[in-house]
């Protein structure tokens, strides 16, 4: 009795520590496997941390009119006009389309500061038109010379390009181009393409980047 006494202790500890070993497998199996998203087309797929890359430059090779060739940049890109009258970019809904007056955008880009106050309709000459993308990315719209075109396109480059982009269509200046802003670095103000006259084209020399040098505004 003793003997079998001894041995059912022997079972009942061995099938104890054995349970054990297979909880602590279950736990490092559970804790290897990568999460998943249910709501990913086709199937699950791998939740990473990944940083958002920055768009590419869009450019529009046409002929038109200045408000023929907004509506084809503005229908490419997918936007509508904003709803309400003035807005912080960070919070204007993905997918719309604003102005900014070309002191404030000078004062954003110099001073690489993280939001825009962007204004449903043109409050003063020269305005720049800003896209807001679906992923929530900014595109600054402007219009550049036909010698630049095939700089900006690509989405990767290995060097900075430097353009001249014009609030409206001016002199060779005819193409219509959106440049990534968290691609942008100036070093100075928008300026009058005509000193004599207070009103018309304003034109903003910039350094376009390979890669992005902030991050887009974020809502808080």
């Amino acid at each position: 009795m003793v003997v079998i006494g001894m041995a059912s202790h022997m079972t009942r500890a061995a099938l104890r520590d054995f349970r054990l070993i297979l909880f602590l497998l279950a736990g490092l199996l559970s804790s290897s496997i990568p999460c998943v998203s249910d709501a990913a087309p086709g199937g699950k797929t791998e939740v990473l941390p990944v940083e958002k890359a920055a768009p590419a430059a869009v450019v529009i090779e046409a002929a038109g009119t200045e408000q023929e060739l907004r509506g084809q940049m503005r229908t490419k890109n997918g936007v509508v006009e904003l709803a309400s009258g003035a807005v912080r970019f960070s919070l204007a809904p993905t997918g719309s389309y604003g102005f900014i007056e070309p002191k404030q955008l000078g004062l954003a880009l110099v001073t690489q500061s993280p939001d825009l106050m962007v204004e449903r309709i043109s409050s003063s000459t020269g305005s720049y038109e800003i896209h807001k993308l679906g992923d929530g990315s900014g595109l600054l719209v402007g219009f550049v010379g036909k010698e630049v075109v095939a700089q900006i396109k690509p989405s990767e480059r290995p060097k900075s390009v430097r353009l001249s982009l014009y609030s409206n269509p001016f002199g060779a200046a005819m193409t219509i181009a959106a440049v990534p802003l968290t691609k942008l670095m100036v070093d100075q103000m928008p300026r009058a393409t005509e000193s004599r006259k207070r009103d018309g084209p304003v034109v903003l020399d910039m350094d376009l980047q390979g890669t992005a040098n902030r991050k887009s505004p974020v809502a808080k």
